[in-house]
């Protein structure tokens, strides 16, 4: 009989250098998975699959920083949401493990499996390439408070729009077996850059759920289904 999971112990905090919130679910002992939300969201997003991914791994829900109840530094980048990332998996000592991130998440995730490959046993990128140059046009603030910091959406967005050669030319060195879940159409990010990118990474498999680029709560079931029938494989 599967393990029932633990409920998500929310509170929790990595100190140094920059406080990162999370949350913990999943039965003790279990292999840790670390999971990466979008920009402008928390670690609630991944509520719609939590339950079927704890149910298998000890699951830590991050809130990058900028975002939820982490710190709110002012200064952001893919490169610094790594950092951090990094800084969570020795602190609490974690190597190997299934990393998944969504969008920004998923940039992030490239980046800390390209810097420390023996911290990442397996990768999962949901629709989105390590970068994609394109013009972007930042929004104006949303009145009333945010759960996020926007200086956040304007840096990340902005580093978006730009040519980044190196996060495309590191994925290359990726040891992590991957997968990349493709949106399919109704996605705003060109596929066929998913599937340039999987081209690059030395293992790498791409699936399609048309779900558009919010799969993973478009679709849980089968976005969880796919994840974690990849894992055991």
């Amino acid at each position: 009989m599967e393990p029932r999971p633990a409920r998500a112990t929310p509170g929790r905090r990595y100190r140094r250098p920059v406080h990162l919130a999370y949350q913990v679910s999943g039965p003790d002992g279990a292999p840790p998975m670390v999971l990466l939300h979008g920009l402008g969201e928390r670690a609630a997003s991944w509520d719609p699959v939590l339950d079927a991914l704890s149910r298998r791994f000890r699951v830590y829900a991050l809130d990058l920083r900028g975002h939820g109840d982490s710190d709110w530094p002012g200064t952001y980048s893919f490169e610094l949401m790594a950092a951090d990332v990094i800084g969570l998996l020795d602190e609490l000592r974690l190597s190997s493990v299934a990393l998944v991130g969504h969008s920004m998440g998923g940039a992030v995730a490239y980046r800390v499996a390209m810097s420390r490959p023996g911290l990442v046993g397996r990768l999962v990128v949901e629709d989105a390439p390590p970068a994609l140059r394109r013009e972007l046009v930042i929004p104006e603030r949303p009145a009333g408070p945010l759960d996020f910091d926007w200086p956040a959406v304007v840096a990340i967005r902005t580093q978006l729009s730009q040519d980044d050669p190196a996060a495309w030319a590191g994925l290359p060195s990726i040891t992590a077996p991957t997968l990349i879940v493709g949106g399919g159409p109704d996605s705003h990010v060109p596929q066929d850059k998913l599937a340039e990118a999987a081209g690059l990474i030395p293992r790498c498999d791409l699936v399609t759920i048309p779900a558009g680029h919010y799969v993973h709560t478009a679709r849980p079931e089968e976005f969880a289904g796919v994840v974690l029938g990849w894992l055991s494989s």
